[in-house]
């Protein structure tokens, strides 16, 4: 889901500043929470492995420029279900981050647009995951019906925001809706692989009974809420 460069113009980028500003915080928000629930160190750790997953999925899994974005595997999904939202979160903007400053310079004035395209779909899709998961069920029971709903809130939201930063940049024309089309088409081959993948990993987490009660992982993951 890069944002290709030049899509927005350096007089309308602004817009993608305040937006991830405002996700920063929310995120921010959300740490806070983490560490009152379960500690600093807790929130540390799984936000470090996250930073690592995320970059892995960014430079190691297939991805493919299509239409005004690229086409990723980002399992937003699986590190919320297994880390939490918070250290998903970091994990989303640190790994993109890393990626943008060593790997990819032409990013860095994306970044903002990029990192609101993958933390507010997160978001939603916690709200959402609190609703039609419920309270009795632990993460590793999850069916794939639900894991399907929620990898369809996620990579659904990020489809509508790279939508919105392309009309937002380049306006509404033929040309455009086509691109964008291109890409929501092929973006929603990943809402038919992710939930295969999340209950793969949570079935090997099911597994892992020592993981259970570890600071490593989110408590949600084997215990009811």
């Amino acid at each position: 889901m890069h944002i290709e460069p030049g899509l927005v113009d350096g007089t309308k980028i602004f817009l993608s500043y305040a937006t991830g500003t405002a996700a920063a915080v929310y995120a921010s928000k959300l740490a806070v929470d983490a560490v009152k629930k379960d500690g600093v160190l807790s929130l540390l750790l799984r936000s470090l492995l996250c930073v690592a997953l995320v970059f892995s999925f960014f430079e190691l899994l297939p991805h493919h420029p299509v239409g005004v974005s690229e086409v990723h595997l980002i399992l937003g999904t699986t590190l919320l279900l297994v880390f939490g939202v918070a250290p998903a979160a970091f994990g989303l903007a640190g790994g993109l981050a890393i990626q943008s400053l060593f790997f990819a310079q032409q990013d860095l004035p994306q970044y903002g647009m990029n990192v609101t395209t993958l933390l507010v779909p997160l978001f939603a899709t916690h709200a959402l995951a609190r609703r039609i998961v419920p309270e009795s069920m632990a993460y590793v029971d999850i069916s794939y019906q639900q894991a399907f709903k929620l990898s369809v809130a996620y990579q659904g939201g990020i489809v509508a925001w790279v939508s919105f930063w392309a009309l937002y940049g380049h306006g509404f024309n033929a040309e455009n809706f086509a691109q964008i089309g291109s890409f929501g088409a092929a973006y929603m081959t990943v809402v038919l692989l992710e939930p295969l993948v999340d209950l793969g990993v949570l079935a090997a987490a099911k597994a892992l009974h020592r993981l259970k009660g570890s600071v490593l992982v989110e408590q949600r993951l084997y215990s009811a809420a």
